[in-house]
């Protein structure tokens, strides 16, 4: 059985969107139509985009989750009439018609299930985080590019490490306030910001480029800076 997550604005129950799945074992969560949402269900294998509708919207999520670079299988539920705007700009890995049968359907979701990718930890060993050129010294509160250390203020640190830590996951501005600054810190989450500006700066440009803006989502730290680049905002 795969963990589908159904991304859609449709009010009804995940069998409305895609009737099959009613007959079939998959576990459906159903999350709104937002590039953020998959965030919030690491568990998912496949992401499956409603586009019976609202065309126009759904290429561009389905584009937005491509930018992300989540790794995940992306698919597409449309009507046969929306067949004709699909093209490779939307970035799937598949499509399904509202209208196919639960052995196809499960034929191809098992299949995209087994191609999901597991996303490379960094290395961490003796309290070190080694991501790249970058080294994080935890019990030493340093930070190193290519043996330079990194003039860093404790918050700059502590964004640092934690973005090292998850490097290749993009991670929302919410989530980053709430892990380094934590729930009780009134401030908005434009701070988060400044502090990539300046961990940017500190990195130098060679290096500024690790940490990769996932526009309309957050940030993700490159787990080397020759990886595709993101769409930056900050």
């Amino acid at each position: 059985m795969a963990r589908l997550l159904l991304l859609t604005d449709a009010l009804g129950p995940s069998t409305e969107v895609l009737p099959a799945l009613g007959l079939l074992a998959h576990h459906v969560k159903v999350a709104a139509a937002e590039p953020a949402a998959p965030l919030q269900f690491p568990d998912a294998e496949v992401l499956l985009v409603d586009a019976r509708h609202e065309i126009l919207g759904a290429k561009a999520l389905c584009r937005a989750l491509q930018v992300a670079a989540l790794g995940l299988p992306t698919v597409a539920i449309l009507t046969e009439g929306g067949l004709i705007a699909v093209n490779a700009e939307w970035g799937l890995d598949d499509l399904l018609l509202t209208t196919a049968g639960p052995a196809e359907v499960d034929a191809r979701l098992r299949l995209l299930a087994h191609r999901a990718p597991t996303v490379a930890e960094p290395t961490q060993e003796e309290g070190r985080i080694v991501v790249g050129d970058v080294v994080i010294d935890e019990e030493a509160w340093s930070a190193r590019v290519r043996g330079e250390p990194l003039d860093l203020t404790y918050k700059e640190f502590e964004l640092l490490k934690y973005l090292a830590r998850n490097s290749g996951r993009v991670l929302t501005r919410a989530q980053l306030l709430d892990e380094v600054w934590g729930q009780d810190y009134f401030g908005g989450v434009r701070t988060v910001d400044v502090h990539v500006r300046r961990l940017r700066a500190k990195l130098g440009t060679e290096h500024e480029s690790l940490i990769g803006t996932v526009r309309n989502v957050g940030y993700r730290f490159l787990r080397t800076d020759h990886e595709a680049p993101t769409e930056d905002e900050a």
